[in-house]
């Protein structure tokens, strides 16, 4: 079956999950922003799910179309081959967001949405009643300036939920976004890769499961393995095909610093889910004892600031410091994300490049330094 597909990501990314999705195998791939589009089959819907370190979800595209009345959207809904996937027994709630539209009611847009799927299956499988008590098929709609999409979801839990977190210290960063600032500084072919402010180890880990080409999903199951359209051995040749690229050989090395020997506690165990604390090393070291030791290494940092600790003064003085500590040397790079406007002022030196990326909502810069 021949699928149009849709991966949303954070904001700054979609070139580096474009990237990742060509790789793979992905056909026309197109980034657009906070999401790619690409086309494939089943198994490549699998295989996205499974190893993709960037995309949020994966949702397949059921269709696009303009609509500036309740009628044009409900003639666009129902036009869709919604019986291809959901079967007479299945649930499909519907949830999305309209922004800059005539179609501004996000909860007259749900009514009309499902609505017309019903209809749609009414005179697909000539029943009057649907129980909905079978797999979930998550529909999702999005309204912007009056274009409509309408997707299905085939993950369930967001991609970023690896598995291996169960516990985290104020403020993680989203593995996603670790992920993706992992990809930018180059950790997969890196001798060793230092967080010296490592909390629960959300860096650290992601780092070491690039460098070992562990897939991020290959520990946790998606909604579209309960559908019945797909084959559940999609599903596992996908499994084992992921494996079969993991390097278990990897030489990098991982060493994560922190004051707080709880947030090291904390960086082990996730390290031990997560399939790599064997290359992980801890330390439970302040910051200004921080030193760049061997002929190479990465250093990815993810800084308290202001709005974490809730103290901006003492957020910019660990800037500072960084500035004094992450001195340049040859074989070695720094790449920190801050959305500090004064960045570099405080760090002492102008970075090399910088590339604008979100944090949750918060707009940050990841300063590159060599």
């Amino acid at each position: 079956m021949k699928l149009t597909l849709c991966a949303p990501c954070l904001f700054g990314i979609e070139g580096i999950l474009g990237a990742e999705l060509r790789r793979m195998g992905a056909e026309n791939v197109r980034p657009e922003n906070g999401r790619v589009l690409f086309d494939g089959d089943e198994s490549m819907m699998a295989r996205a799910n499974l190893q993709s370190r960037y995309a949020e979800r994966i949702q397949i595209l059921m269709g696009s179309f303009r609509a500036v009345s309740f009628e044009d959207l409900f003639q666009g809904v129902k036009a869709l081959p919604w019986e291809d996937f959901i079967g007479k027994n299945d649930a499909f709630p519907v949830k999305g967001w309209s922004i800059g539209s005539v179609l501004h009611s996000v909860p007259d847009c749900q009514s009309i949405v499902k609505k017309a799927i019903v209809e749609r299956l009414k005179s697909a499988y000539r029943i009057d009643w649907f129980e909905e008590s079978g797999a979930l098929f998550q529909v999702q709609f999005t309204i912007m300036k009056d274009e409509v999409s309408v997707l299905l979801d085939t993950s369930g839990m967001g991609l970023h939920k690896r598995g291996y977190r169960a516990n985290s210290m104020e403020a993680p960063i989203k593995e996603t976004l670790a992920a993706a600032i992992g990809d930018v500084m180059r950790v997969r072919t890196a001798e060793q890769v230092i967080d010296p402010c490592c909390g629960s180890g959300t860096l650290l880990i992601e780092a070491g499961l690039a460098a070992a080409r562990i897939a991020p999903g290959i520990r946790r199951r998606f909604a579209a393995q309960g559908w019945e359209c797909f084959d559940d051995a999609i599903w596992e040749a996908e499994r084992e095909r992921a494996q079969s690229l993991e390097r278990p050989d990897s030489a990098t090395r991982l060493l994560g610093g922190d004051i707080d020997e709880k947030a090291l506690a904390l960086c082990r165990e996730n390290a031990l889910k997560a399939g790599v604390s064997e290359r992980l090393e801890t330390v439970c070291r302040d910051l200004r004892e921080f030193k760049p030791e061997g002929d190479s290494g990465v250093v990815i940092c993810n800084p308290p600031y202001g709005e974490r600790l809730g103290d901006v003064e003492t957020a910019r003085r660990l800037v500072r410091t960084m500035g004094q500590v992450f001195v340049p040397k040859k074989g070695w790079s720094y790449g920190i994300i801050s959305p500090e406007e004064e960045f570099e002022q405080l760090f002492g030196r102008p970075a090399n490049k910088r590339r604008k990326l979100y944090n949750g909502m918060l707009k940050c810069q990841l300063y590159l330094y060599f």
